[in-house]
């Protein structure tokens, strides 16, 4: 499919999981990818897995709750492909505690890589969007940031933040040409959920419709949705892939 041809797109926590398939999916679709992870080794395994399937990508490592390594991601996607059209704020982190053992560090800690970064990716993006009047933002919330969850408080607060970030920017930039959405995956299996404890996992399956845990290629798929023009009525919408946890 080339559904996505025209987009250069930033992927942030592209070196696993939902973010890596994300990845892969919109290269799939066409679109030029910059993967950007902490983790440089594993931001380019899946840049190399892209172009050895024929996509194009580069890969660059990076800390998004760091401004100068947003800048420079950008600045990366802006010399291989031209400017961002297509940024999706992906990385984060997950930690299981109560909010009577939760330090003030923790909790610093997750509202910067999730909250704080999708501020700054958000910010870098929309200059040249603006002045392209074009471009597309996603940002992967959760749907624990709308019903919350049990000993991840941080975590959940984190996420209700996305959701609303990207509804008054999404005010703020879709007159503009900019489309700005989010997605809020249940419980996905990858690592990150995987390092929760066994009876948290057991407790949320047993609560879910479905009765499991979604995959990763269930975010990116909707993720592409939201990437292309069949979405283009689509406007501060959280789309929420997630077994039947949050129904609305």
């Amino acid at each position: 499919m080339t559904r996505l041809a025209h987009h250069r797109a930033i992927v942030t926590g592209a070196g696993a999981g939902i973010g890596q398939a994300i990845a892969l999916r919109l290269a799939a679709e066409g679109a030029s990818v910059t993967v950007n992870d902490l983790d440089g080794a594993a931001a380019e395994a899946t840049a190399a897995e892209i172009t050895s399937k024929g996509g194009s990508s580069i890969a660059i490592a990076g800390d998004v709750s760091r401004p100068e390594d947003v800048d420079a991601a950008f600045s990366a996607c802006e010399t291989s492909f031209g400017h961002c059209t297509l940024l999706v704020n992906n990385a984060g982190i997950v930690q299981q505690v109560q909010l009577k053992d939760l330090s003030v560090e923790d909790w610093d800690r997750m509202i910067a890589v999730h909250l704080r970064g999708c501020f700054l990716g958000c910010r870098r993006a929309i200059g040249p969007m603006l002045d392209a009047k074009a471009g597309v933002i996603v940002n992967i919330a959760s749907q624990l940031g709308q019903i919350g969850g049990i000993d991840l408080t941080h975590y959940s607060a984190a996420k209700a933040g996305i959701i609303g970030l990207t509804k008054a920017l999404a005010r703020e930039v879709s007159g503009a040409g900019i489309r700005v959405n989010a997605v809020a995956p249940g419980p996905i299996n990858t690592e990150l959920v995987r390092a929760l404890s066994a009876s948290w996992r057991e407790a949320k399956a047993a609560e879910l419709p479905l009765g499991h845990f979604g995959e990763p290629d269930d975010v990116a798929a909707t993720v592409a949705f939201l990437a292309s023009d069949d979405a283009r009525t689509y406007v501060g919408q959280t789309l929420g892939p997630n077994s039947g946890d949050v129904m609305l």
